[in-house]
């Protein structure tokens, strides 16, 4: 059947016709299609929303057939439209609107709609539910909503409002919901807010309110949960709040409130949850909350409340969260406590607590959490403390705990066991059989007896396991040990272990392997090939011999490796010079022999290394002597004297055309480290042509090739002479502190007027540069871990304590095997020793007494390291918001980082872990710096990360 080359085009054009026909029958679907060509639709989510030419019957809506469009029951008028979660993008401009005069419910939330919120949506009179929650909307909140006499709810969580809070809301008589959480509103909450006639909700966290919280908020009495929090208010909590006598959650955290807990919060009877933390309040806890007999969760932790937990909390019989964390608090823990029926979380860690845990504790409730380290308990482990069968984390470290672990013996839902720094004996009663879930076990510094249990191997899900500093431990390690799938950490440091190390057959995870100090005998197991992720290995001071295996010298991620005070024999395998990754090698005070190889790696080692091994030579150490009769040796001194005195000669003539009269130059290499003379800097400086140009005092580095081929980055400081000494000491102190995560300073050339400091060139870039790729969460936490590690050990392991002073994202490097490297740590120091506007440093941070501006700097180094944690959460998205996270709510907060991460409920490690992490970012940006952690607290809160194997 031949087809008419017109019919194409008339049916076109009569579709045409018949869908404008349609659309002028069916204002709502062409309100529609309208709002649809104008925002941005990134994953064709309104794809259905089209009108086919087939003819509607009369009176319908084709729109009521689209996604997220309701009508009613006829499908003749639209009475809702849901838009939740649907990627959708752009303005809402609301010329469209004007249709919709019977919608009752309008939801746009979770897409990325910004702008001002269009005013039309007002006009929707009988609208009842305006969702415009987690999207940009910006600007401030319009006027007009009044128009909406209907309205029940109204979420506008997670937005950017600015300006003041909109008070013509006020006057909504049917508003039971109000969420205006999670944007930039500032001023003061208005004190009309207490005048809501039917409200039962209201949110408004996570703002910049300031002001003090108005006391005429007492009069909603119909309120039952008000998040209000996350804010910087000031002054103290009205105690006119306790009027609110159907108020079930009250959340005022992070608030910046002072003053004393108001008493008269007791009245509140209905109340469930009360969350008071992370503010400036005083005083001790009122007695008579015992008389909020509803109360569920109570969390009052990171304030300044001193004195005892008040005995009349035993009437709190539904309570299940009870957090005191970081206060003052002191006195013991009542027995009242132990005989709560639902309690499940007890956390009271970082206080002052004395005396025994109740005797009872644990055995009336289903407890979960038990947190009480860093305080001053004594005693034993309460018996029944696993009786309820529900407890997964128990941490009872820095104590003065005694007695035995026999009440843990069979507590089979333990996930995690920390207990160091206490005093407990005894033999180590873990039944690992029945422990199906344990990760984490930390039994260091303590007196236990009896060796580690023969049954270690399985606990098939252990990643982390330290017995370190128990000196009567004794026994040898467990034949199957190293086989555990998952064993990342095992430090059994100082514990009189004797025998053979065992087999390494399958260590795939083992990452870290500290044995040092004990009595252990034996060879190296050539087998130590299979641990193909082990990056530290420490076996120093035990009886071991044989050779160095050249299989543990060949492992690609080895950082760190001590084989120091032995009996080790045979020569060091050349393989340790080839890799990549190696930080520090220790083999001194063995019976080593032949020639250290002639790896620049190696040498850079420095002689302490590989000193007390009589039979070993080559650099660093002596020469090996080799025979040379007269006359060749005459012919060489003569050839070398000569060669000598024309490069002494050359150098000599290029100092005085290049520096003038600035003095004599002078070479400081640090030990350990390539020995580079003046000589060496000052010949590459000159094929440098960017070193003249180099601004001093900058932070900017210049890339220089030392003629012993050694590639380093190049500092330039100008000093007066008087300084010279001053400052170089303290160069001479950052060049001889020595971490894994810290850049090595190599040593500095310097005369009267100059000075040049060299550091280690690392190939891999800093991580400012590599923030914007997505990187996995194992990753992100080594490098967390590996900066906090880095900065502790300035501040508490250098003495005088070094403040980095100015970390940030560009000043984290990365080496070969991708570990981060801090640069420039106290380079902002030195500039001020350098111009003369320093005090004078002291002791080391916790032992000693710092003036004021060691302090601020280390203290800022501790918020810097918060910011840098949220940068690194958001792949760099977020830059300085140490401000910023303080006040949004933190499941706020916790939810972005969720998004961000891509963490789902499928991974539950992992969301743990990054709330771990969250934590610490918002203790370490706290505003007021003591109430900071110290880097070495906020480094143990992170040691359960997977990347520490801890």
């Amino acid at each position: 059947m031949e087809i008419s080359p017109w019919s194409l085009p008339f049916n076109l054009l009569f579709t045409s016709m018949l869908i404008v026909v349609v659309l002028a029958a069916d204002p709502y679907s062409k309100a529609l299609l309208s709002l649809k060509s104008q925002i941005i639709d990134g994953s064709n989510s309104l794809d259905d929303w089209k009108v086919p030419p087939a003819e509607t019957p009369p009176g319908k809506v084709h729109a009521c057939s689209w996604s997220g469009v309701k009508c009613n029951k006829n499908s003749t008028i639209v009475v809702g439209l849901n838009l939740c979660m649907k990627n959708l993008a752009g303005e809402l401009f609301g010329n469209q609107l004007s249709v919709f005069t019977e919608l009752v419910e309008l939801n746009v939330s979770q897409n990325a709609f910004s702008g001002e919120l269009p005013v039309e949506i007002f006009n929707l009179s009988k609208l009842t539910t305006l969702d415009i929650s987690g999207n940009n909307f910006s600007g401030r909140f319009p006027n007009g909503i009044t128009g909406l006499k209907n309205l029940v709810v109204l979420d506008a969580l997670s937005n950017s409002f600015s300006g003041p809070l909109p008070v013509e809301v006020t006057e909504l008589e049917s508003l039971k919901v109000l969420n205006l959480a999670g944007s930039y509103f500032d001023g003061e909450i208005p004190s009309s807010y207490g005048s809501f006639k039917s409200l039962e909700y209201l949110h408004l966290a996570g703002n910049s309110l300031t002001g003090k919280i108005p006391p005429e908020l007492g009069k909603l009495k119909t309120v039952t949960h008000m998040e209000i929090g996350y804010n910087f208010y000031e002054g103290s909590i009205p105690w006119q709040l306790s009027n609110m006598t159907e108020l079930q959650y009250l959340d005022i955290a992070g608030a910046n409130l002072s003053g004393s807990i108001p008493k008269q919060l007791c009245n509140l009877t209905k109340l469930e949850s009360l969350f008071l933390f992370r503010n400036h309040l005083m005083g001790s806890i009122p007695w008579e909350f015992s008389q909020m007999v509803s109360l569920i969760n109570l969390d009052l932790s990171d304030n300044l409340i001193s004195g005892p937990i008040p005995e009349s909390f035993g009437e709190l019989k539904k309570l299940k969260l009870l957090s005191l964390m970081f206060n003052e608090m002191n006195g013991t823990v009542p027995d009242t406590i132990a005989e709560l029926p639902s309690m499940e979380t007890l956390f009271i860690w970082n206080n002052f607590f004395t005396g025994s845990l109740p005797e009872n504790l644990g055995r009336h409730s289903r407890l979960r959490w038990l947190d009480v380290s860093n305080n001053s308990f004594i005693g034993s482990i309460p018996p029944g403390v696993c009786a309820g069968g529900k407890l997964f984390k128990l941490m009872l470290f820095s104590n003065n705990f005694t007695g035995h672990l026999s009440a843990l013996s069979n507590c089979s839902s333990l996930v995690r066991i920390r207990v160091e720094d206490n005093s407990f004996s005894g033999e180590i009663p873990l039944n690992f059989s029945h422990l199906h879930g344990i990760r984490y076990i930390d039994l260091s510094g303590n007196s236990f007896s009896g060796g580690i249990p023969a049954d270690i191997s399985k606990a098939l899900q252990l990643q982390y396991f330290s017995v370190s500093n128990n000196p009567e431990l004794g026994g040898t390690i467990p034949w199957k040990t190293w086989s555990l799938p998952f064993l990342q950490n095992f430090s059994a440091s100082f514990c009189n272990i004797s025998g053979n190390l065992p087999p390494f057959r399958s260590c795939k995870s083992l990452v870290v392997v500290e044995l040092q100090k004990n009595t252990i005998s034996g060879s190296i197991p050539n087998s130590i090939s299979n641990c193909q992720s082990l990056e530290i290995i420490n076996l120093a001071r035990n009886y071991l011999s044989d050779h160095i295996p050249k299989e543990l010298a060949s492992l690609p991620s080895l950082g760190v490796v001590d084989l120091s005070h032995n009996d080790f024999s045979g020569s060091i395998p050349a393989e340790f010079g080839k890799s990549s990754s190696l930080l520090l090698l220790n083999v001194s005070f063995n019976d080593i022999s032949g020639t250290i190889p002639s790896h620049k790696l190696l040498q850079s080692m420095g002689s302490s290394a590989y000193t007390g091994n009589p039979k070993l030579c080559g650099a660093p150490l002596q020469s090996c002597s080799t025979a040379i009769d007269g006359k060749k040796l005459r012919l060489i001194l003569l050839i070398s004297a000569g060669v000598v005195i024309l490069i002494a000669a050359t150098v000599s003539l290029l100092i005085r055309l290049r520096k003038g009269s600035k003095g004599q130059w002078k070479m400081n290499s640090f030990i350990g480290l390539p020995q580079f003379t003046a000589n060496d800097v000052l010949r590459s400086f000159n094929a440098t042509d960017s070193m003249e140009e180099l601004p001093p005092f900058s932070g900017a580095f210049c890339k220089a090739v030392l003629p012993t081929g050694i590639t380093v980055l190049v500092k330039k400081l100008e000093w007066e002479p008087k300084r010279v000494k001053i400052a170089s000491e303290f160069i001479t102190q950052l060049g001889n502190s020595r971490h894994m995560n810290l850049i090595r300073l190599l040593g500095f050339c310097y005369n009267n007027q100059l000075t040049y400091l060299l550091y280690d060139c690392l190939p891999n870039g800093n991580l400012a540069e590599k923030l914007i790729m997505q990187r996995d969460w194992g990753m992100k936490c080594r490098i967390i871990i590996g900066i906090a590690k880095g900065l502790c050990f300035l501040h508490h392991d250098c003495n005088p304590a070094i403040p980095h002073g100015d970390l940030k994202s560009s000043n984290v490097m990365f080496d070969d095997n991708f570990e981060p490297r801090l640069a420039d740590f106290g380079f902002r120091h030195l500039i001020q020793l350098i111009k003369g506007t320093v005090p004078a440093t002291s002791s080391r941070l916790g032992t000693g007494e710092f003036n004021d501006g060691i302090k601020d700097e280390l203290y800022k180094d501790i918020y810097d390291f918060g910011e840098l944690i949220l940068e690194i959460l958001t792949n760099g998205k977020v830059i300085k918001g140490g401000a910023s996270i303080q006040s949004k709510p933190k499941d706020v907060v916790l939810r972005e980082m969720y998004d961000e991460n891509e963490a789902g409920s499928t991974n539950s490690l992992q969301e743990d872990e990054m709330k771990q992490v969250v934590d610490v970012a918002l203790l370490c940006t706290k505003s007021r710096a003591v109430d900071r952690p110290s880097i070495e607290d906020a480094l143990k809160l992170l040691s359960g990360l997977k990347a520490n194997g801890k």
